[in-house]
């Protein structure tokens, strides 16, 4: 909790206002808006959420405060869930009931956001998932309240399992996280696989921050699968593609939710040819690379499309707040619904009824050491895929919030 402290203190410290007498006459509720990051700042996937969450989200409100001068004040607070639902439920109820807080992001690890999206619905504030990817969130259990902003199993395993399939690498074998993540994968990707003409042969669970993948690995390498599937994130999925490259997998190694930081962690020795899904590349234009190399100047690392979808998410709710004149959830989401999302993250985004953000998303493969100019030149984007073809289509949602 320690980490947690510090940085939420941090963000107190750096937090920017404006506007602040003309935030009642406004219908701002205690005459702030307040964002909570709820994230991972010291497991697992501190690496795709923690102090990098906190830095986009400063850089979204210093940029919004910026540019549109509001007529309210901004505050951010920052807490780590430690990827347990009943740390985070208690921390957020303890935001909405006592603090304020309006509107909450990151909430990577989907039990988490899963617990989180139905509090969030209960106490009418505003849930924007940026870290997460279950689809849950715009079927079963979607939410007026829950917005799914960056990233899906269904689009990632839609994008890159079909396509691998379809190169006529048919039998696949699944090593998956086992909790909501892995399970949404692996689900996810097997009907594409079905889809395109193959056939999963065989599977193994793991537990989250598993060290030795060696029996794993074994069990993949000799099930005479084509493909191995990796259906896990984070400091376990670094850790399954180098036990692989050690006992000398040969198969494809296809990882569903790999980032930049993943290839960097694990190096273009081991790590090229692997194939990726991504929304978001910071080598890509002019634009990315401006924005990115901000991000750098605080981090030391470029930034994935967790960070970049999590400072598009809070400036676009912000843009709303704005327009709106108010922050009361309802009225800020249907009008969020109603916007067209264009930022350095995405172009013609737009939140459909299920709470899915569409936008476009990009197929990428690993360089060959050779190949790179530099640190962080790891990646080379292969093909844009529309986010009409990549997301599950609403003809097959069960979310009842959608009219078929």
């Amino acid at each position: 909790m320690g980490i947690a402290r510090g940085l939420m203190l941090a963000s107190a410290l750096g937090v920017m206002f404006t506007g602040g007498l003309q935030a009642q006459r406004l219908g701002i509720s205690n005459d702030v808006v307040k964002i909570g990051i709820l994230g991972d700042m010291s497991g697992v996937f501190q690496d795709l959420s923690g102090a990098s969450s906190v830095v986009a989200a400063r850089m979204a409100i210093d940029d919004f405060v910026k540019n549109e001068e509001p007529p309210f004040r901004v505050e951010l607070v920052v807490s780590d869930h430690q990827n347990k639902p009943d740390i985070a439920m208690t921390r957020v109820r303890e935001w909405y009931d006592v603090d304020g807080v309006d509107m909450v992001t990151d909430s990577i690890n989907s039990a988490v956001a899963l617990a989180v999206s139905g509090l969030t619905r209960e106490k009418n504030r505003v849930l924007m998932v940026t870290g997460a990817g279950t689809v849950s969130l715009i079927n079963e259990q979607c939410s007026p309240n829950t917005v799914l902003y960056t990233w899906d199993t269904y689009g990632i395993s839609r994008a890159l399992a079909g396509s691998i399939t379809r190169s006529g690498n048919k039998n696949w074998y699944f090593l998956s996280v086992d909790y909501a993540l892995g399970q949404a994968i692996e689900k996810d990707a097997t009907k594409a696989i079905i889809a395109a003409g193959g056939k999963v042969i065989g599977s193994r669970k793991h537990s989250t921050g598993t060290s030795d993948f060696s029996s794993f690995v074994l069990s993949a390498q000799s099930s005479g699968a084509d493909v191995i599937g990796l259906a896990n994130a984070g400091g376990d999925l670094i850790n399954a593609v180098k036990a692989a490259r050690e006992f000398g997998v040969s198969q494809t190694l296809a990882p569903m939710a790999a980032t930049l930081m993943d290839v960097h962690a694990i190096g273009l020795e081991a790590a090229q040819g692997m194939v990726l899904v991504e929304g978001f590349y910071w080598n890509r234009n002019d634009e990315s690379r401006a924005w990115s190399q901000r991000f750098f100047k605080e981090r030391n690392r470029m930034p994935i499309m967790l960070q970049a979808g999590l400072y598009s998410a809070i400036t676009t709710y912000l843009k709303a707040v704005k327009e709106t004149g108010t922050d009361e959830a309802k009225t800020v989401l249907n009008h969020m619904k109603t916007m067209a999302i264009n930022d350095v993250f995405a172009k013609g985004g737009r939140i459909r009824e299920d709470g899915r953000m569409v936008y476009d998303m990009y197929v990428l493969d690993v360089k060959k050491p050779a190949a790179s100019n530099g640190e962080w030149d790891d990646l080379n984007v292969r093909d844009t895929v529309s986010g009409a073809d990549v997301y599950q289509p609403l003809s097959e949602s069960k979310c009842p919030l959608v009219h078929k």
